[in-house]
Protein backbone atom coordinates (compact mmCIF):
# COMPACT_ATOMS: atom_id res chain seq x y z
CA UNK A 1 0.00 0.00 0.00
CA UNK A 2 1.41 3.38 -0.98
CA UNK A 3 1.70 5.84 1.89
CA UNK A 4 1.35 9.60 1.86
CA UNK A 5 4.24 11.58 3.30
CA UNK A 6 4.32 14.62 5.56
CA UNK A 7 4.92 18.12 4.31
CA UNK A 8 1.95 18.34 1.93
CA UNK A 9 2.84 15.42 -0.34
CA UNK A 10 0.08 13.65 -2.23
CA UNK A 11 -2.10 11.34 -0.15
CA UNK A 12 -1.49 7.64 -0.53
CA UNK A 13 -3.81 5.35 -2.52
CA UNK A 14 -4.21 1.62 -2.82
CA UNK A 15 -5.88 1.07 -6.23
CA UNK A 16 -3.66 1.30 -9.29
CA UNK A 17 -4.28 3.48 -12.33
CA UNK A 18 -4.82 0.29 -14.32
CA UNK A 19 -7.85 -0.63 -12.19
CA UNK A 20 -9.43 2.78 -12.72
CA UNK A 21 -8.76 2.53 -16.44
CA UNK A 22 -10.33 -0.91 -16.61
CA UNK A 23 -13.44 0.30 -14.78
CA UNK A 24 -13.71 3.23 -17.18
CA UNK A 25 -13.39 0.97 -20.19
CA UNK A 26 -15.99 -1.44 -18.80
CA UNK A 27 -18.49 1.41 -18.34
CA UNK A 28 -17.78 3.24 -21.61
CA UNK A 29 -20.80 1.71 -23.33
CA UNK A 30 -22.99 2.52 -20.34
CA UNK A 31 -21.75 6.12 -20.37
CA UNK A 32 -22.67 6.42 -24.05
CA UNK A 33 -26.10 4.86 -23.44
CA UNK A 34 -26.75 7.21 -20.53
CA UNK A 35 -25.88 10.22 -22.67
CA UNK A 36 -28.07 8.99 -25.53
CA UNK A 37 -31.15 8.14 -23.51
CA UNK A 38 -30.99 10.88 -20.89
CA UNK A 39 -29.54 14.05 -22.43
CA UNK A 40 -31.44 16.30 -20.01
CA UNK A 41 -33.49 19.41 -20.64
CA UNK A 42 -33.11 20.77 -24.18
CA UNK A 43 -32.84 24.31 -22.81
CA UNK A 44 -35.55 25.74 -25.04
CA UNK A 45 -38.79 27.45 -24.14
CA UNK A 46 -41.77 25.18 -23.49
CA UNK A 47 -45.14 26.71 -24.34
CA UNK A 48 -47.63 26.84 -21.49
CA UNK A 49 -50.41 25.49 -23.67
CA UNK A 50 -51.41 24.11 -27.05
CA UNK A 51 -54.42 25.55 -28.84
CA UNK A 52 -55.82 23.39 -31.58
CA UNK A 53 -58.23 24.39 -34.32
CA UNK A 54 -59.70 22.25 -37.12
CA UNK A 55 -57.85 22.70 -40.38
CA UNK A 56 -60.93 23.99 -42.17
CA UNK A 57 -61.41 26.67 -39.49
CA UNK A 58 -57.81 27.92 -39.56
CA UNK A 59 -57.38 31.31 -41.20
CA UNK A 60 -54.83 34.10 -41.31
CA UNK A 61 -56.69 35.77 -38.45
CA UNK A 62 -57.09 32.77 -36.13
CA UNK A 63 -54.50 33.79 -33.53
CA UNK A 64 -55.62 37.41 -33.54
CA UNK A 65 -59.27 36.34 -33.27
CA UNK A 66 -58.54 34.09 -30.27
CA UNK A 67 -56.88 37.01 -28.52
CA UNK A 68 -59.77 39.34 -29.29
CA UNK A 69 -62.38 36.84 -28.12
CA UNK A 70 -60.43 36.19 -24.95
CA UNK A 71 -60.29 39.91 -24.18
CA UNK A 72 -64.00 40.25 -24.96
CA UNK A 73 -64.74 37.47 -22.46
CA UNK A 74 -62.59 39.19 -19.85
CA UNK A 75 -64.30 42.53 -20.45
CA UNK A 76 -67.75 40.95 -20.22
CA UNK A 77 -67.25 38.71 -17.20
CA UNK A 78 -64.24 40.05 -15.25
CA UNK A 79 -63.62 43.64 -16.32
CA UNK A 80 -61.07 44.41 -13.60
CA UNK A 81 -58.61 42.73 -11.27
CA UNK A 82 -60.94 42.42 -8.24
CA UNK A 83 -63.59 40.78 -10.41
CA UNK A 84 -61.22 38.11 -11.72
CA UNK A 85 -59.72 37.62 -8.26
CA UNK A 86 -63.18 36.98 -6.83
CA UNK A 87 -63.93 34.37 -9.49
CA UNK A 88 -60.76 32.27 -9.21
CA UNK A 89 -59.57 33.10 -5.70
CA UNK A 90 -56.51 35.18 -6.51
CA UNK A 91 -54.94 36.77 -3.42
CA UNK A 92 -55.41 40.55 -3.28
CA UNK A 93 -51.63 41.07 -3.33
CA UNK A 94 -51.36 39.33 -6.69
CA UNK A 95 -54.61 40.32 -8.35
CA UNK A 96 -53.61 43.56 -10.07
CA UNK A 97 -50.23 42.43 -11.39
CA UNK A 98 -51.63 39.11 -12.65
CA UNK A 99 -54.62 40.77 -14.28
CA UNK A 100 -52.50 43.39 -16.04
CA UNK A 101 -50.11 40.73 -17.32
CA UNK A 102 -52.98 38.58 -18.58
CA UNK A 103 -54.43 41.49 -20.57
CA UNK A 104 -51.03 42.37 -21.98
CA UNK A 105 -50.43 38.75 -22.98
CA UNK A 106 -53.78 38.47 -24.75
CA UNK A 107 -52.99 41.62 -26.71
CA UNK A 108 -49.39 40.71 -27.54
CA UNK A 109 -49.20 36.90 -27.80
CA UNK A 110 -52.51 35.20 -27.04
CA UNK A 111 -51.43 31.80 -28.35
CA UNK A 112 -48.05 30.24 -27.59
CA UNK A 113 -48.52 26.99 -29.49
CA UNK A 114 -51.03 26.39 -32.29
CA UNK A 115 -51.87 22.98 -33.65
CA UNK A 116 -53.83 22.84 -36.92
CA UNK A 117 -55.90 19.71 -36.59
CA UNK A 118 -56.39 17.12 -39.33
CA UNK A 119 -57.50 14.40 -36.92
CA UNK A 120 -60.59 14.26 -34.68
CA UNK A 121 -61.33 17.97 -34.96
CA UNK A 122 -61.29 17.71 -38.74
CA UNK A 123 -62.48 14.19 -39.44
CA UNK A 124 -62.63 12.22 -42.69
CA UNK A 125 -62.89 14.34 -45.82
CA UNK A 126 -62.57 13.72 -49.57
CA UNK A 127 -58.89 13.48 -50.51
CA UNK A 128 -59.00 16.57 -52.69
CA UNK A 129 -60.46 18.60 -49.83
CA UNK A 130 -57.83 17.51 -47.32
CA UNK A 131 -55.06 18.02 -49.88
CA UNK A 132 -56.21 21.60 -50.38
CA UNK A 133 -56.51 22.17 -46.63
CA UNK A 134 -52.97 20.90 -46.00
CA UNK A 135 -51.51 23.18 -48.64
CA UNK A 136 -53.57 26.14 -47.42
CA UNK A 137 -52.50 25.58 -43.80
CA UNK A 138 -48.83 25.57 -44.73
CA UNK A 139 -49.22 28.66 -46.89
CA UNK A 140 -50.93 30.53 -44.05
CA UNK A 141 -48.21 29.48 -41.61
CA UNK A 142 -45.51 30.66 -44.01
CA UNK A 143 -47.21 34.03 -44.40
CA UNK A 144 -47.70 34.39 -40.64
CA UNK A 145 -44.04 33.63 -39.96
CA UNK A 146 -42.97 36.15 -42.60
CA UNK A 147 -45.03 39.01 -41.15
CA UNK A 148 -44.38 38.17 -37.51
CA UNK A 149 -47.96 37.12 -36.73
CA UNK A 150 -47.21 33.44 -36.10
CA UNK A 151 -47.19 32.11 -32.54
CA UNK A 152 -43.81 30.90 -31.25
CA UNK A 153 -44.79 27.28 -31.98
CA UNK A 154 -47.06 26.00 -34.74
CA UNK A 155 -47.71 22.80 -36.64
CA UNK A 156 -50.28 20.13 -37.40
CA UNK A 157 -51.82 17.10 -35.78
CA UNK A 158 -52.02 14.52 -38.54
CA UNK A 159 -54.11 11.38 -38.68
CA UNK A 160 -52.66 8.39 -36.87
CA UNK A 161 -50.67 5.39 -38.10
CA UNK A 162 -53.58 2.95 -38.02
CA UNK A 163 -54.29 1.21 -41.32
CA UNK A 164 -57.60 2.94 -42.10
CA UNK A 165 -56.12 6.46 -42.14
CA UNK A 166 -52.36 5.88 -42.41
CA UNK A 167 -51.91 6.81 -46.08
CA UNK A 168 -54.06 9.88 -45.66
CA UNK A 169 -52.05 11.05 -42.66
CA UNK A 170 -48.73 10.52 -44.45
CA UNK A 171 -49.91 12.44 -47.50
CA UNK A 172 -51.16 15.36 -45.39
CA UNK A 173 -47.84 15.51 -43.55
CA UNK A 174 -45.93 15.44 -46.83
CA UNK A 175 -48.07 18.16 -48.39
CA UNK A 176 -47.77 20.37 -45.34
CA UNK A 177 -43.99 20.05 -45.01
CA UNK A 178 -43.37 20.33 -48.75
CA UNK A 179 -45.44 23.50 -49.00
CA UNK A 180 -43.56 25.00 -46.06
CA UNK A 181 -40.27 24.25 -47.80
CA UNK A 182 -41.49 25.71 -51.07
CA UNK A 183 -42.54 28.83 -49.18
CA UNK A 184 -39.13 29.46 -47.68
CA UNK A 185 -38.38 26.70 -45.19
CA UNK A 186 -39.56 25.02 -42.03
CA UNK A 187 -40.28 27.50 -39.20
CA UNK A 188 -38.06 27.30 -36.15
CA UNK A 189 -41.05 26.58 -33.94
CA UNK A 190 -42.45 23.73 -36.05
CA UNK A 191 -44.21 21.06 -33.97
CA UNK A 192 -45.96 17.94 -35.27
CA UNK A 193 -48.30 15.72 -33.28
CA UNK A 194 -48.82 11.99 -33.86
CA UNK A 195 -52.10 10.88 -32.24
CA UNK A 196 -53.55 7.57 -31.06
CA UNK A 197 -50.28 5.70 -30.70
CA UNK A 198 -50.67 2.07 -29.63
CA UNK A 199 -47.39 0.33 -30.48
CA UNK A 200 -43.76 1.50 -30.66
CA UNK A 201 -43.67 0.41 -34.32
CA UNK A 202 -46.05 3.27 -35.14
CA UNK A 203 -43.64 5.75 -33.57
CA UNK A 204 -40.73 4.16 -35.41
CA UNK A 205 -42.67 4.56 -38.65
CA UNK A 206 -43.17 8.26 -37.94
CA UNK A 207 -39.47 8.64 -37.19
CA UNK A 208 -38.64 6.96 -40.49
CA UNK A 209 -41.01 9.30 -42.35
CA UNK A 210 -39.25 12.30 -40.85
CA UNK A 211 -35.85 10.91 -41.80
CA UNK A 212 -36.91 10.08 -45.34
CA UNK A 213 -38.33 13.57 -45.80
CA UNK A 214 -35.12 15.14 -44.52
CA UNK A 215 -32.99 13.12 -46.91
CA UNK A 216 -35.24 13.82 -49.89
CA UNK A 217 -35.41 17.54 -49.10
CA UNK A 218 -31.74 17.95 -48.22
CA UNK A 219 -32.46 18.89 -44.61
CA UNK A 220 -30.09 18.18 -41.71
CA UNK A 221 -30.67 14.85 -40.00
CA UNK A 222 -32.88 15.29 -36.95
CA UNK A 223 -34.38 18.59 -38.10
CA UNK A 224 -37.94 17.26 -37.81
CA UNK A 225 -39.23 16.06 -34.48
CA UNK A 226 -42.71 15.17 -33.28
CA UNK A 227 -44.92 14.84 -30.24
CA UNK A 228 -46.51 11.56 -29.20
CA UNK A 229 -50.10 11.85 -28.04
CA UNK A 230 -50.94 9.39 -25.29
CA UNK A 231 -54.56 8.48 -25.89
CA UNK A 232 -54.70 4.69 -25.69
CA UNK A 233 -54.27 2.38 -22.73
CA UNK A 234 -51.73 0.36 -24.72
CA UNK A 235 -49.45 3.39 -24.88
CA UNK A 236 -49.18 3.23 -21.08
CA UNK A 237 -49.19 -0.51 -20.39
CA UNK A 238 -48.24 -3.08 -23.03
CA UNK A 239 -49.79 -6.52 -23.59
CA UNK A 240 -46.92 -8.10 -21.63
CA UNK A 241 -47.58 -5.87 -18.62
CA UNK A 242 -44.58 -3.57 -19.09
CA UNK A 243 -44.69 0.22 -19.27
CA UNK A 244 -44.85 1.21 -22.93
CA UNK A 245 -43.95 4.90 -22.78
CA UNK A 246 -40.15 4.33 -22.56
CA UNK A 247 -40.41 2.11 -25.63
CA UNK A 248 -42.29 4.82 -27.51
CA UNK A 249 -39.60 7.37 -26.68
CA UNK A 250 -36.88 4.93 -27.73
CA UNK A 251 -38.69 4.12 -30.99
CA UNK A 252 -38.66 7.80 -31.90
CA UNK A 253 -34.86 7.58 -32.20
CA UNK A 254 -34.25 11.00 -30.68
CA UNK A 255 -37.08 12.75 -32.52
CA UNK A 256 -39.68 12.77 -29.73
CA UNK A 257 -40.17 16.30 -28.42
CA UNK A 258 -43.19 15.82 -26.19
CA UNK A 259 -45.75 13.48 -24.66
CA UNK A 260 -49.27 14.92 -24.75
CA UNK A 261 -52.00 13.37 -22.63
CA UNK A 262 -55.32 12.97 -24.47
CA UNK A 263 -57.98 13.38 -21.81
CA UNK A 264 -61.05 12.08 -23.56
CA UNK A 265 -59.76 9.25 -25.75
CA UNK A 266 -57.73 7.80 -22.89
CA UNK A 267 -60.55 8.10 -20.36
CA UNK A 268 -62.99 6.50 -22.77
CA UNK A 269 -60.55 3.67 -23.42
CA UNK A 270 -60.51 3.03 -19.65
CA UNK A 271 -64.30 2.90 -19.58
CA UNK A 272 -64.73 6.18 -17.72
CA UNK A 273 -68.22 7.58 -18.27
CA UNK A 274 -68.51 10.89 -20.10
CA UNK A 275 -69.56 12.81 -16.98
CA UNK A 276 -66.31 11.86 -15.22
CA UNK A 277 -63.79 12.25 -18.05
CA UNK A 278 -61.46 14.88 -16.64
CA UNK A 279 -57.80 15.78 -16.23
CA UNK A 280 -58.04 15.02 -12.50
CA UNK A 281 -59.60 11.56 -12.75
CA UNK A 282 -57.51 8.83 -11.04
CA UNK A 283 -57.08 7.07 -14.40
CA UNK A 284 -55.61 10.29 -15.81
CA UNK A 285 -53.29 10.71 -12.83
CA UNK A 286 -51.96 7.18 -13.25
CA UNK A 287 -51.27 7.64 -16.97
CA UNK A 288 -49.53 10.96 -16.46
CA UNK A 289 -47.43 9.60 -13.60
CA UNK A 290 -46.15 6.87 -15.91
CA UNK A 291 -45.47 9.45 -18.63
CA UNK A 292 -43.62 11.65 -16.16
CA UNK A 293 -41.29 8.95 -14.90
CA UNK A 294 -40.63 7.62 -18.40
CA UNK A 295 -39.77 11.07 -19.78
CA UNK A 296 -37.62 12.25 -16.86
CA UNK A 297 -34.15 13.18 -18.05
CA UNK A 298 -34.85 12.34 -21.69
CA UNK A 299 -35.50 15.91 -22.85
CA UNK A 300 -39.03 14.90 -23.86
CA UNK A 301 -41.55 17.31 -22.38
CA UNK A 302 -44.95 16.59 -20.87
CA UNK A 303 -48.28 18.19 -21.63
CA UNK A 304 -51.51 17.67 -19.76
CA UNK A 305 -54.80 17.46 -21.62
CA UNK A 306 -57.81 19.75 -21.70
CA UNK A 307 -61.22 20.33 -20.21
CA UNK A 308 -64.28 20.31 -22.45
CA UNK A 309 -66.26 22.57 -20.11
CA UNK A 310 -66.35 25.79 -22.12
CA UNK A 311 -66.64 29.31 -20.61
CA UNK A 312 -69.67 30.31 -22.67
CA UNK A 313 -73.18 31.58 -21.91
CA UNK A 314 -74.14 33.86 -19.06
CA UNK A 315 -71.74 35.26 -16.51
CA UNK A 316 -72.58 32.65 -13.88
CA UNK A 317 -71.88 29.84 -16.33
CA UNK A 318 -68.65 31.45 -17.51
CA UNK A 319 -67.46 31.96 -13.95
CA UNK A 320 -68.11 28.31 -13.08
CA UNK A 321 -66.12 27.17 -16.12
CA UNK A 322 -63.32 29.59 -15.28
CA UNK A 323 -63.07 28.32 -11.70
CA UNK A 324 -62.86 24.76 -12.96
CA UNK A 325 -60.23 25.56 -15.59
CA UNK A 326 -58.14 27.70 -13.26
CA UNK A 327 -58.13 24.95 -10.65
CA UNK A 328 -57.18 22.27 -13.16
CA UNK A 329 -54.30 24.35 -14.55
CA UNK A 330 -52.99 25.07 -11.06
CA UNK A 331 -53.28 21.38 -10.22
CA UNK A 332 -51.25 20.47 -13.31
CA UNK A 333 -48.55 23.02 -12.52
CA UNK A 334 -48.16 21.72 -8.99
CA UNK A 335 -47.66 18.23 -10.46
CA UNK A 336 -44.99 19.51 -12.89
CA UNK A 337 -47.17 19.34 -16.00
CA UNK A 338 -46.22 22.76 -17.31
CA UNK A 339 -48.28 22.64 -20.49
CA UNK A 340 -51.90 21.78 -21.33
CA UNK A 341 -54.43 22.04 -24.13
CA UNK A 342 -57.01 24.82 -24.47
CA UNK A 343 -60.14 24.31 -26.54
CA UNK A 344 -61.79 27.75 -26.55
CA UNK A 345 -60.62 31.40 -26.64
CA UNK A 346 -62.32 32.08 -23.30
CA UNK A 347 -60.00 29.52 -21.70
CA UNK A 348 -57.05 31.82 -22.29
CA UNK A 349 -57.75 34.30 -19.46
CA UNK A 350 -57.73 31.58 -16.82
CA UNK A 351 -54.82 29.74 -18.45
CA UNK A 352 -52.61 32.78 -18.12
CA UNK A 353 -54.05 33.86 -14.76
CA UNK A 354 -53.23 30.44 -13.30
CA UNK A 355 -49.77 30.31 -14.85
CA UNK A 356 -48.84 33.85 -13.85
CA UNK A 357 -50.12 33.44 -10.29
CA UNK A 358 -48.15 30.19 -9.96
CA UNK A 359 -44.86 31.86 -10.87
CA UNK A 360 -45.41 35.22 -9.22
CA UNK A 361 -46.50 33.89 -5.85
CA UNK A 362 -43.30 31.88 -5.53
CA UNK A 363 -40.92 34.45 -7.01
CA UNK A 364 -39.58 35.96 -3.79
CA UNK A 365 -39.12 32.69 -1.90
CA UNK A 366 -37.56 30.83 -4.83
CA UNK A 367 -35.21 33.68 -5.67
CA UNK A 368 -34.14 34.02 -2.03
CA UNK A 369 -33.40 30.29 -1.73
CA UNK A 370 -31.42 30.30 -4.95
CA UNK A 371 -29.44 33.40 -3.96
CA UNK A 372 -28.61 31.79 -0.60
CA UNK A 373 -27.54 28.59 -2.33
CA UNK A 374 -25.21 30.45 -4.72
CA UNK A 375 -23.78 32.56 -1.89
CA UNK A 376 -23.45 29.49 0.38
CA UNK A 377 -25.06 31.60 3.06
CA UNK A 378 -27.48 29.00 4.33
CA UNK A 379 -30.89 30.13 5.50
CA UNK A 380 -33.79 28.21 6.95
CA UNK A 381 -33.65 25.55 4.21
CA UNK A 382 -30.54 23.54 3.28
CA UNK A 383 -30.72 23.13 -0.50
CA UNK A 384 -28.75 20.74 -2.65
CA UNK A 385 -27.70 21.02 -6.32
CA UNK A 386 -30.84 19.16 -7.42
CA UNK A 387 -33.01 21.72 -5.64
CA UNK A 388 -30.99 24.54 -7.17
CA UNK A 389 -31.79 23.05 -10.57
CA UNK A 390 -35.47 23.01 -9.68
CA UNK A 391 -35.40 26.59 -8.40
CA UNK A 392 -33.61 27.81 -11.51
CA UNK A 393 -35.99 25.89 -13.76
CA UNK A 394 -38.96 27.45 -11.99
CA UNK A 395 -37.62 30.97 -12.52
CA UNK A 396 -36.73 30.25 -16.14
CA UNK A 397 -40.24 28.99 -16.89
CA UNK A 398 -41.65 32.12 -15.33
CA UNK A 399 -39.39 34.22 -17.54
CA UNK A 400 -40.26 32.30 -20.69
CA UNK A 401 -44.01 32.79 -20.36
CA UNK A 402 -43.86 36.42 -19.23
CA UNK A 403 -44.99 35.83 -15.66
CA UNK A 404 -41.87 37.52 -14.34
CA UNK A 405 -39.38 39.94 -15.87
CA UNK A 406 -35.60 39.50 -16.21
CA UNK A 407 -34.96 42.57 -14.08
CA UNK A 408 -37.09 41.16 -11.25
CA UNK A 409 -35.20 37.90 -11.22
CA UNK A 410 -31.76 39.48 -11.46
CA UNK A 411 -32.56 41.95 -8.67
CA UNK A 412 -33.58 39.13 -6.35
CA UNK A 413 -30.92 36.57 -7.23
CA UNK A 414 -28.01 38.53 -8.66
CA UNK A 415 -27.99 36.01 -11.53
CA UNK A 416 -28.18 36.50 -15.27
CA UNK A 417 -30.25 34.39 -17.62
CA UNK A 418 -27.11 32.51 -18.67
CA UNK A 419 -26.25 31.75 -15.04
CA UNK A 420 -29.77 30.48 -14.43
CA UNK A 421 -29.48 28.22 -17.48
CA UNK A 422 -26.25 26.80 -16.13
CA UNK A 423 -27.71 26.12 -12.69
CA UNK A 424 -30.75 24.49 -14.29
CA UNK A 425 -28.51 22.15 -16.27
CA UNK A 426 -29.71 23.46 -19.60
Amino acid sequence: MAQGSAGGAAAGTTLTDAVRAEIGAALAATDAELARRYPGDPGTRQPVHTVYVPADAFTAGTVRDWGRQALDALDAHAPDAPALAAVVGLPDALAAEVYDRVRAKLEREPVEDLRIDFEDGYGPRPDAEEDAAAVAAASLVTAAVADGAAPPYVGIRMKCMEAAVRDRGIRTLDLFLTTLLDGGGLPDGLLLTLPKVTFPAQVAAMARLCGEFERAAGLPEGRIGFEIQIETTQSILGPDGTATVPRLIDAAAGRATGLHYGTFDYSAACGVSAAHQSMDHPAADYAKAVMQVAAAGTGVRLSDGSTNVLPVGGTEQVHAAWRLHYGLVRRSLARAYYQGWDMHPAHLPTRYAAVYAFYREGLDASAARLAAYVAKSGGDVMDEPATARALSGYLLRGLDCGAVDPAEVTARTGLTRQELDALAGR
